[in-house]
């Protein structure tokens, strides 16, 4: 069976990075796309099954990333998906607010593709996706 990821993402560029690690990590994971957090949202009211694991940036327009994870977790079919928030923030309040909130994993993005490729497969690898 082939998982699927929901990424939840207003930057273009980022997303692409993020399919290309994702492909380059695992064959069978499908990697579904949501510009921002009324999209995402939208999406997910739609999806059956509900996506295996749920990337979500924080800064977003129209629905923040903030109001998004709330809304995924008081929604009764993805209170148990994991959501990892990929962000660019380093902020210990942002990670504690979010975890708080319901967060699976807070990862702060970073321009060091290696880098952030170690971070994405860890972070499969925990969930059990690859």
């Amino acid at each position: 069976m082939t998982a699927q990821i929901l990424l939840i993402d207003d930057d273009v560029d980022d997303e692409l990075i993020f399919r290309e690690i994702i492909e380059e990590i695992s064959p069978n994971i499908e990697c579904i796309s949501a510009h921002n957090g009324l999209e995402a949202l939208n999406q997910l009211g739609r999806m059956n099954p509900v996506p295996t694991m749920i990337f979500l940036d924080l800064n977003m327009p129209i629905i923040s990333g903030w109001e998004c994870l709330d809304r995924i977790r008081k929604d009764q079919r993805t209170t148990q998906t994991p959501v990892v928030i990929m962000t660019t923030s380093d902020n210990q309040a942002d990670k504690q607010k979010a975890l708080s909130l319901g967060a699976t994993a807070f990862l702060t993005k970073t321009a060091d593709l290696h880098s952030l490729r170690l971070i994405i497969r860890k972070t499969l690898t925990a969930e059990h996706l690859i």
